[in-house]
């Protein structure tokens, strides 16, 4: 019989050992795109467009921020649902298109 060897803490659950570093992608993106909306040079963007976006980023980070409370709240044993890390994997894509837009407005001025 396999007898665990004590000097190894116990692996995580495969679920929190996929998500938590997803989790703080997704917080790392989604902070920096809000601080790049907040910023002179994305005032090539319409105003509408912008702040559509925000409201968009600060309800994800919300999410985001539960799912990852959860997650520690049960030691790794929550999860989240696909269709909504397929939500927040397409916000993190928009937020890359923003940042590229601004930048190429930034150069062509």
């Amino acid at each position: 019989m396999f007898s665990p060897d004590s000097s190894h803490p116990p692996e995580q659950p495969l679920v929190q050992t996929v998500l938590e570093p997803l989790l703080e992608d997704f917080e790392y993106w989604f902070g920096e795109t809000l601080v790049l909306l907040a910023s002179v040079p994305a005032q090539c963007l319409e105003p509408d467009e912008r702040a559509a976006l925000t409201t968009q980023l600060m309800t994800a980070q919300q999410e985001v921020a539960t799912a990852k409370a959860l997650l520690l709240a049960t030691d790794g044993q929550a999860g989240v649902d696909i269709a909504i890390v397929g939500q927040w994997h397409r916000l993190v894509s928009r937020c890359w298109q923003t940042s590229r837009y601004v930048r190429q407005h930034r150069q062509a001025d």
